[in-house]
């Protein structure tokens, strides 16, 4: 590796990887699954470009992100699969603006859609770890779920990691380009919430001014 180390969480995961090799990168990859704020963007591709150098093969960082993502992932399914049903609805009804009747239609469109939400979810931002936790709400039989992420986090990785491997001591580029995608799905989540705000204040306003 570089003698001059970067700061922040790409510092981290080197310090991580320098450490433990490829089994590094899968427990740095395990814990942005559970604390979404760790950015893959930045460790898949610093994997790919530690593999450039020769300190691990380029199949053994695929191999362990990829475990990584789905020991992450199973944590996740265990505390929505913990919580249960009735919990996450009693929660869900305690807060503003949310109705039971929308709780309800969540699980029927994840009950239709269920296995393309967690295969395609492992390809989104953010939503790449919450989506383990409906699954484990709605007890999504463990070995397809298993299979899917697994499938979804092997395609993501191979993505950056290979960018990584590719652009070298460049691998940083990635991240630029990875932030934008991230800024849009953000945006794309904000205006859905502010949509979802207005329409429900819209309709305890019209709730109020129903004539008796």
């Amino acid at each position: 590796m570089d003698t001059t180390t970067p700061d922040g969480v790409a510092g981290w995961a080197i310090g991580l990887m320098e450490q433990l090799g490829a089994p590094g990168a899968g427990l740095a990859i395990a814990l942005e699954n559970l604390f979404p704020p760790l950015p893959s963007e930045v460790i898949l591709p610093l994997a790919g470009f530690t593999a450039s150098r020769g300190d691990m093969s380029l199949f053994d960082a695929l191999l362990w992100t990829t475990l990584g993502s789905v020991v992450g992932a199973l944590a996740l399914y265990a505390v929505g699969a913990m919580l249960g049903r009735d919990r996450t609805v009693a929660i869900a009804a305690r807060l503003p603006l949310v109705k039971v009747a929308d709780i309800e239609k969540a699980e029927a469109w994840f009950g239709r859609h269920g296995a393309k939400t967690v295969f395609f979810g492992r390809m989104i931002p953010i939503f790449r770890s919450l989506i383990s936790v409906p699954a484990g709400v709605e007890r999504m039989p463990l070995v397809t779920f298993t299979a899917l992420t697994c499938l979804g986090s092997l395609i993501w990785n191979t993505v950056f990691v290979m960018a990584g491997h590719q652009l070298g001591e460049n691998w940083s580029l990635v991240e630029g380009y990875a932030g934008i995608l991230s800024k849009l799905v953000i945006g794309a989540v904000v205006l859905a919430l502010v949509t979802f705000v207005a329409v429900r204040l819209s309709e305890r306003r019209k709730g109020r001014h129903v004539p008796r």
